[in-house]
């Protein structure tokens, strides 16, 4: 692994995050300013078995900055996770000369590049590129910036119709195994109850809750529910309401996959940045199979192994900040 490295490979894995194309960006740039070569590698894994690599020059990645989703595109690759499939990716990388790759996703794509380097001697560096920001080893990932502020904008826009009707709108959010957009998003306008994977919720008391406001004529209540919460998703969660509290006008909103997309918020932009251009830097120490992230506003890196088998917890302080706030 401490091998000079010559030749990169960047791709974007998973699913997509807005500031992802900041980070290629990053990487290409870097890469070619140290007289590296450096190849775009399309959708992911699938790309690497398919031979879909490109080389990239500075003007590859101009006016990408500004844009979500990712110019490398994305998929899933059922074959990667045989050998095989591995092994026919491999040979698509040494025909190039390619001899380090950066990788921007999630845990998954991390346990996929930590058993190709482990198989086939290649060091890889991952980026954490995932708007669930459910990955140990930093404060923040690319894209969860703009997609929790996505999430605000469109909870605001509901408040104002929730606020004309007086209703009970139940929003859900994305985080099917992490709670993080609808944790920031409900505290950010004043949920009066949230619902997340990683803490056991209480139906009962979030009922009596609902309950009390009813007496007490606050009818405009809302409720931020993770899509991977105890209960399902949020019509799962009205049917129990309305069996309990059949007066209730409830009003159930799903925001769905506006929040992957749109243009990268300016943190987004500068986190994606930073941590593509510390990815290269580390190719060329030889600092191999860590993810960068980023601690108390400087950069740390975490080994791939140690990143894909821990998870950034929710600290219980937090659900204590929304009952107080939401009473």
């Amino acid at each position: 692994m401490s091998k000079k490295v010559t030749n990169i490979g960047v791709l974007t894995s998973g699913g997509d995050s807005p500031g992802m194309n900041a980070a290629v960006r990053a990487v290409v740039r870097t890469g070619i300013f140290h007289g590296l070569g450096v190849y775009g590698i399309m959708r992911g894994y699938a790309g690497m078995i398919d031979d879909d690599i490109h080389p990239m020059t500075g003007r590859s990645v101009a006016n990408i900055i500004q844009r979500g989703g990712t110019i490398l595109k994305t998929a899933r690759s059922k074959e990667f996770m045989e050998y095989a499939g591995r092994e026919k990716a491999y040979y698509n990388l040494k025909k190039r000369n390619i001899d380090g790759l950066v990788i921007i996703g999630g845990d998954g794509s991390f346990r996929g590049a930590q058993k190709f380097s482990n198989e086939f001697d290649i060091p890889c560096i991952g980026l954490p590129g995932t708007i669930d920001k459910d990955i140990a080893g930093s404060d923040t990932t690319i894209g969860f910036d703009t997609a929790v502020n996505t999430a605000v904008q469109a909870i605001d826009k509901i408040r104002d119709t929730m606020d004309a009707h007086d209703r009970l709108f139940i929003v859900e959010v994305m985080g099917r195994d992490a709670g993080y957009i609808a944790l920031h998003s409900g505290i950010a306008t004043g949920a009066e109850n949230i619902v997340i994977p990683e803490t056991k919720t209480d139906i009962e008391e979030l009922l009596s809750s609902l309950m009390e406001k009813e007496k007490r004529k606050k009818l405009v209540n809302l409720v931020v529910v993770a899509e991977g919460g105890e209960f399902g998703d949020a019509n799962e969660l009205v049917k129990i309401i309305k069996e309990r509290i059949p007066t209730a006008d409830i009003r159930v909103c799903i925001l769905g996959h506006i929040q992957r997309g749109g243009s990268p918020s300016c943190a987004d932009r500068l986190v994606a940045s930073h941590m593509g251009y510390y990815a290269v830097e580390s190719l060329m120490i030889g600092r191999n199979n860590v993810m960068v992230g980023v601690i108390n506003n400087k950069i740390h890196y975490t080994p791939l192994d140690k990143a894909v088998k821990e998870k950034q917890k929710i600290g219980q302080e937090w659900m204590k900040i929304v009952k107080i706030l939401a009473s």
